[in-house]
């Protein structure tokens, strides 16, 4: 039998494990996932994360505001190259790929998001978003865990929600509950087939107290690597994704849904926007990225019939200030937009305001829509669950869906 000092020394695997998530493949657990599952009645979240504060005011543009122009006289976009929605704003010529999304109806875009008294640091502000706090609270558990510990009492197992990278963002952490950090499934898959952890893993780990729960975490990391490795193969896509990291994980997602993996949120991060030097190129690049990937999503999920049970929330930690700066960047700002894909989509005109840039606040945007409104509304009528129990107090929904 491995000793505990053994264990401590050679399964440095495990401490990573601990980031995905217990309880797995047991009898009470499968019912609670199905449970979960009837709830929400098979719906899919994915959420896209822009990482670094992407500039709201050049994704989607305020073309006929005179004051947007002043204030960027070098990188605003300019108007003829617009790609317009209305008569007010259109999108940054490098989201071309999904221009049709809005003018079929897929795609609700929401403007001027934010929440009270705003923070400007990356990581305070991402915080906020991912565990659906104020700007005064400071909370140990994302919304989407929550969500996790709301849906099963604490007893779902760690592929209901899938994040496709090497580590787990707090919004997938719950109190009971964790979602799942994988990357690429067979590499998962072949780090787990190692004589000495699968021997680790059949240890009596209820005689080491104090190392319990790794050793628990291990053993239930094992049969999901497993589970998602066999899973996994059952859809190849035959779609052409860009070879971009979001195409890739793009990919990955859709095999994962196409394939059947019982999983009700995927999370991914693209980035890094943190433009405060030579905008326009980064920028573009990042956006042109992001919608080429999000393109051949959208259109391998209709190849199987799987758009409408698909939702895509696409949201940024912060926009950036209005008036460019000296270097023809941006620096941190306030509210922002966010993006919402799916096949069923309800369209609010109301929810596209273009930005008032006359009223700002110390050369910031307000924000109108608090973004937990946003995530009440995807709680609530997407994911079939009470959003005050997720979110701690109630918030309005709005009308996309």
């Amino acid at each position: 039998m491995a000793s505990r000092r053994e264990f401590i020394q050679k399964s440095a695997f495990a401490t990573v494990g601990t980031m995905l998530i217990p309880n797995f493949l047991k009898g009470f657990e499968q019912q609670a996932l199905a449970q979960l599952q009837s709830q929400n009645q098979g719906k899919i979240l994915v959420i896209v994360q822009l990482s670094g504060g992407n500039d709201g005011l050049n994704t989607v543009v305020p073309f006929r505001n005179d004051i947007y122009y002043r204030e960027r006289p070098s990188i605003g976009i300019k108007s003829d190259k617009v790609l317009k929605l209305n008569d007010e704003i259109g999108l940054n010529p490098a989201l071309e790929a999904i221009r049709g999304f809005y003018d079929n109806g897929s795609m609700q875009i929401i403007n001027n998001v934010g929440y009270p008294n705003p923070d400007r640091s990356h990581f305070r502000s991402m915080d906020i978003w991912q565990t659906g706090s104020s700007s005064s609270e400071y909370l140990k558990s994302g919304w989407l865990g929550r969500y996790l510990d709301a849906q099963c009492s604490g007893k779902c197992e760690p592929h209901a929600a899938i994040e496709v990278d090497d580590s787990l963002s707090l919004a997938l952490k719950g109190s009971k509950v964790k979602g799942m950090a994988v990357q690429n499934p067979a590499q998962l898959y072949r780090q787990t087939k190692n004589p000495f952890l699968e021997k680790l893993a059949k240890v009596n780990h209820e005689e080491f107290d104090n190392v319990n729960y790794l050793y628990k975490t291990l053993s239930e990391t094992i049969s999901s690597a497993d589970y998602i490795y066999e899973k996994s193969k059952v859809y190849q896509s035959k779609a052409t994704y860009p070879q971009t990291e979001l195409g890739k994980r793009m990919k990955t997602i859709s095999e994962l849904i196409n394939s059947g993996v019982q999983t009700q949120v995927y999370y991914v991060s693209h980035g890094s926007f943190d433009t405060h030097v030579n905008q326009v190129n980064q920028q573009e690049r990042l956006l042109k990225q992001y919608a080429e990937a999000m393109r051949v999503f959208m259109d391998d999920l209709k190849a199987n019939g799987r758009t409408d049970d698909v939702m895509v929330m696409t949201f940024s930690e912060f926009g950036r200030r209005v008036k460019q700066n000296g270097s023809n960047g941006t620096d941190h700002g306030t509210a922002n937009n966010v993006f919402v894909m799916g096949g069923k989509l309800k369209t609010d005109s109301n929810l596209m305001q273009s930005p008032d840039l006359q009223n700002l606040d110390e050369g910031d945007l307000k924000y109108k829509v608090d973004f937990r409104n946003i995530y009440a509304t995807v709680l609530d009528k997407w994911l079939q669950t009470d959003s005050v129990a997720v979110l701690g107090k109630k918030f309005e929904g709005l009308g996309f869906v």
